[in-house]
């Protein structure tokens, strides 16, 4: 048996992502050449462009392509904050974000940044108010960037996008959203998000591992980390043509299947997730009904999540327990912490994460497993 339940580690790629991906790699030309076999790879790369964009509800020139959501992150932050006015110095973000923004944020303020993090909620949410104060407080003009997940990608919280999006116009804050986890799986309209740039992954929806996008706000200049041929605002490069018609291709189709996929994977995770609470009373579900299709976070007190994937996954299924960016590492869940769990609560955590190739088998095979699965890790507590 071998069941796929880690969809938010990395979707399969997507059939039609991997075709156009082949045809597109067979070809040959630097889309920066001015020869015909550079301009055919340029059209077809500014097609993509285009395409990715009307998904994305940007404009074409807002896209720059990426090799993934954490080199997005990474320009968003970095590069915005480089590029702020004088006496914008500060970063406000929250200590349940992703390892790729939190550790961008300590490594800018050992340089000199100042950074504040807002407090959230027992499941996993900004808490607005406390984020007016903690901007107000600082001053707003202050404010070089703020940073925050469109949907956590460990317990699938989606934020309160309209208000901290209102309230960072109001203040005059630029923000980013890291929409990694988000994108491809809830609507996402970049031009009415109220953000100067927004992170995306393709893995995350079925494009292959290393492509991804950055959107940033026409009239926006954040500073560059790599420097060299200025191929695309903020990212110099030779561009992957391949990689981009195939995050177009995902995108597409990701959207074109996003509401049936919404109403079944939340049926199926809804079906899961009253099992786990009938079958183990003591455990916790974590996160409130607005959260993303298809996940399900629960703790189980009396064991290690480690031990109970390990178990799991001998007899055949993937999952995780928490994001696999820090994988290997052993410490307990920041995001757990932030919403208030102790330590050994936030070490007994089990991620469950359904996609496109999920079926309803798959889902009563693994609540047939679980139990005995979960009394073999409590045993080797």
């Amino acid at each position: 048996m071998n069941v796929y339940l880690d969809h938010a580690a990395s979707a399969p790629v997507l059939p039609e992502a991997a075709s156009a991906y082949a045809d597109a790699i067979g070809r040959v030309g630097n889309p920066s050449s001015i020869h015909a076999a550079g301009r055919a790879a340029r059209a077809q790369l500014e097609e993509a462009r285009e395409r990715f964009a009307a998904v994305a509800d940007a404009h074409p020139t807002e896209v720059v392509f990426t090799g993934g959501g954490t080199e997005s992150v990474n320009i968003a932050v970095k590069g915005l904050m480089w590029a702020a006015g004088a006496g914008r110095d500060r970063i406000v973000t929250s200590p349940a974000e992703h390892h790729a923004t939190l550790d961008v944020v300590e490594w800018l303020v050992a340089r000199g940044a100042r950074a504040d993090l807002v407090p959230v909620d027992p499941v996993g949410r900004v808490i607005v108010p406390e984020l007016g104060a903690i901007i107000e407080a600082g001053g707003t003009r202050s404010v070089a960037v703020l940073s925050l997940l469109w949907a956590n990608n460990e317990i699938g919280t989606i934020e309160d996008v309209d208000a901290i999006a209102d309230l960072a116009a109001e203040v005059g804050a630029p923000l980013h959203w890291d929409a990694v986890a988000a994108f491809g799986h809830v609507p996402i309209s970049f031009r009415r998000s109220g953000a100067t740039a927004m992170s995306i992954s393709g893995h995350k929806f079925g494009a292959p591992i290393g492509t991804g996008a950055l959107l940033v706000r026409r009239g926006a200049t954040p500073e560059a980390l790599v420097h060299g041929g200025g191929q695309q605002p903020a990212r110099s490069g030779t561009m992957d043509v391949a990689g981009a018609v195939a995050l177009a291709v995902a995108a597409e189709s990701a959207a074109a299947s996003m509401a049936a996929e919404d109403v079944r994977l939340r049926a199926l995770a809804d079906r899961l997730a009253a099992a786990i609470r009938s079958e183990f009373p003591d455990a916790r579900l974590s996160g409130d009904e607005h959260r993303l299709p298809g996940h399900v976070h629960a703790t189980f007190p009396g064991l290690l999540g480690e031990t109970l994937l390990f178990v799991l996954d001998q007899a055949g299924f993937s999952v995780s327990v928490g994001s696999a960016c820090r994988a290997g590492v052993s410490e307990p869940s920041h995001v757990l912490l932030a919403v208030g769990l102790d330590e050994p609560a936030a070490r007994s955590a089990l991620r469950v994460t359904l996609g496109r190739t999920t079926t309803e088998s798959d889902v009563e095979a693994l609540l047939g497993a679980l139990p005995e699965a979960v009394a073999a890790a409590r045993a080797a507590f």
